[in-house]
């Protein structure tokens, strides 16, 4: 919502709104980030922002390259909005080390931050400060979740119990054997109910057992070749 002050003249004159940018993410596709951009938009609206860019991403909080962040970085470099909105830290950055790069490029642009779960605003230097003991925090959580995953599935190992995908129950050979007799990759996927890529894995698989043999056995014969010949020159 636009502001109204006097000018030097003596007219109301209107202040143009900020414009912000809003950036959710959520880890899995069942995930919905229009959850997120509800409130984000209604945080805008508030305090009057003008929305101008919304970008979001289907990506692990690890992972530092997301396609709507490096536009959202992108576009702040060209200096095309004034404030960026998230849900929370963990959603831009669950890395302290990321977290801090990310927010020392917006505040060297001059691009101020605000995170609506926190209610922490970066443009002073209490929330900067307060910025960088929540983000630890968020970072110490993640840490604490990796560790109970991997004691969980620990556990579970030494329970007997199986850690991932069951193998493909499949007739190996004949996939082989089919793709070899110059049936088509399609044709072979659909025959065994098997993907694509699958048929080619077993393929190059067996291709790679087979060629070990047959150095040994081209080796065999070169290391018996010259005893052939001193018994030819022998018997001569």
């Amino acid at each position: 919502m636009a502001t109204e002050k006097l000018s030097p003249e003596g007219f109301p004159a209107k202040i143009k709104p900020k414009r912000a940018a809003l950036y959710c993410r959520v880890s899995t596709a069942d995930q919905h980030p229009e959850t997120q951009l509800y409130d984000l938009r209604e945080m805008a609206r508030q305090r009057g922002y003008e929305i101008v860019r919304e970008c979001s991403d289907i990506i692990s909080g690890s992972k530092a390259k997301r396609p709507g962040l490096d536009q959202l970085l992108a576009d702040a470099r060209r200096h095309h909005f004034d404030i960026l909105i998230v849900a929370a830290f963990d959603r831009l950055a669950r890395n302290v080390r990321h977290f801090l790069e990310v927010l020392d490029e917006l505040n060297h642009l001059g691009i101020a931050f605000l995170s609506v779960r926190e209610n922490i605003d970066s443009s002073g230097p209490l929330g900067r400060a307060m910025i960088i003991i929540v983000g630890a925090i968020a970072e110490l959580e993640r840490s604490l979740i990796v560790e109970r995953v991997k004691a969980g599935m620990r556990r579970a190992k030494l329970e007997g119990r199986r850690i991932g995908r069951a193998p493909l129950k499949v007739d190996r050979p004949q996939i082989v054997a089919d793709r070899r007799s110059g049936m088509s990759l399609t044709k072979v996927a659909k025959k065994h109910r098997v993907s694509r890529a699958t048929v080619c894995r077993l393929v190059n698989e067996a291709a790679g057992l087979e060629k070990p043999k047959t150095s040994k056995l081209r080796n065999h014969e070169t290391a018996g070749s010259p005893t052939e010949a001193s018994n030819l020159s022998a018997a001569a």
